[in-house]
């Protein structure tokens, strides 16, 4: 995909932003995992931007157009509109340097994500159901009370703080291939434009949801028709790109792909199960797309960019559960058994024999199609895999019992 444009922002403003902003975010560290490099067959490194204050690289992006602010700039204020990430980053920097900030959330950003905005100083407007609801309204209030609109990702000074991710990333490892999540493209703008000067031979690779594919639209010329989100990756649910970041995307990202919901998923887990670090959709986006294309990237160094752990944390115990109950560690079996008296706690006592736990037991006599001399037993067991379920199986069916797992 790379062509020859000149990107609106330069490796020039990307060190200077560097040079700005140090000591004011974290100088993530990145890491060679060895387990996820066994699993999928690359070298993998991992970049933890969740480490950052506001656990986001929005931080850097933030800090530095904050920092380029005039003296009046600062003394009206400004404003911005987020799903969340920008919104904390913007309200962090801000209250660091003694700048008032407004922030405008669509309605359906998470309840964690506000009240953190809100914790950090910033005046929190929730409105529309989706970020260019939210957008609409900051650009009415920047122009009716003069306040300066910080945008999430089309801004120059935005791209330039983005793009120090990866001066950080290239100073620490050799890659092959970079792969980032894709919203706005203020964040791949910014690693694209680094690796093109630092190392042209890396590939850049962007990530969106299937379902919410904004800038896939935009580089075939179209704007997604979707309403709402319908994603786990909501921080980069954007509807509309930016017209600086789509050019610079054009140029010197090599591909942009999309990643299947149950893919965000299991990359979820699988980095709090093995790197034990929270990871938000979004930021999760970068190693799905490599569990769901291992042939491409087989052999080769990859450095994923994690590039946030705000996940409300409801939605992330809903999301363990369903990994548990997809790779068959939580299991649904239904046993059918003589109607009589301590039936129940055979079956109890064979599945804990296999060392399986019951999670709930429901016994049902009047709804199942069986012998009134018959019961159905409608268990929820937690086992350690798919073999020790098949385990469990085995027994109750060495009993005699009839099981049906589902």
């Amino acid at each position: 995909m790379r062509g020859v444009d000149a990107p609106a922002v330069t490796i020039d403003d990307i060190e200077a932003a560097a040079a700005r902003i140090g000591g004011q975010v974290v100088r993530t560290p990145s890491a060679r995992s060895a387990i996820l490099s066994d699993l999928t067959g690359a070298e993998v490194v991992v970049k933890f931007e969740n480490l950052q204050f506001t656990a986001s690289f929005k931080d850097r992006g933030a800090a530095n157009r904050l920092h380029l602010l005039g003296d009046d700039e600062r003394s009206r204020g400004i404003v911005a509109a987020s799903a969340g990430n920008h919104a904390q980053g913007v309200a962090h920097h801000a209250q660091r340097l003694g700048i008032p900030a407004t922030i405008v959330m669509p309605s359906t950003a998470a309840f964690t994500k506000v009240a953190n905005t809100e914790a950090l100083g910033a005046t929190v407007v929730q409105a529309g159901v989706s970020y260019a609801d939210a957008a609409t309204l900051a650009e009415t209030l920047a122009a009716e009370a003069g306040l300066t609109l910080v945008h999430p990702y089309d801004d120059p000074a935005v791209i330039a703080g983005q793009g120090t991710l990866a001066l950080e990333l290239l100073a620490d490892h050799d890659l092959d291939v970079v792969i980032a999540p894709i919203g706005g493209g203020g964040l791949i703008a910014g690693i694209a434009i680094v690796v093109a000067e630092r190392s042209p031979e890396t590939e850049v690779i962007g990530v969106q949801s299937t379902t919410y594919p904004g800038m896939v639209a935009a580089l075939d010329g179209r704007t997604l028709d979707v309403a709402t989100a319908d994603t786990l990756a909501d921080g980069i649910a954007v509807r509309d790109p930016g017209t600086l970041t789509v050019p610079i995307v054009r140029a010197l990202v090599d591909d942009v792909v999309t990643v299947e919901e149950l893919d965000i998923e299991r990359a979820i887990v699988l980095y709090l199960e093995i790197e034990k670090t929270v990871a938000e959709g979004a930021g999760a986006c970068p190693l799905a797309a490599l569990l769901a294309d291992r042939d491409r990237f087989r052999g080769r160094r990859v450095g994923l960019v994690l590039s946030g752990g705000n996940i409300d944390t409801r939605l992330l115990a809903s999301v363990l559960m369903r990994q548990m109950v997809t790779d068959r560690r939580i299991v649904r079996l239904r046993i059918g058994v003589d109607d009589l008296p301590g039936q129940l706690a055979l079956v109890a006592s064979a599945i804990g024999d296999t060392g399986a736990n019951i999670l709930e037991v429901d016994h049902g006599r009047l709804f199942d199609q069986v012998s009134a001399r018959r019961t159905v037993l409608s268990l929820t067991v937690e086992t350690r895999d798919f073999r020790h379920t098949e385990t469990v199986v085995e027994a109750l069916e060495g009993h005699g019992w009839t099981v049906v797992v589902g």
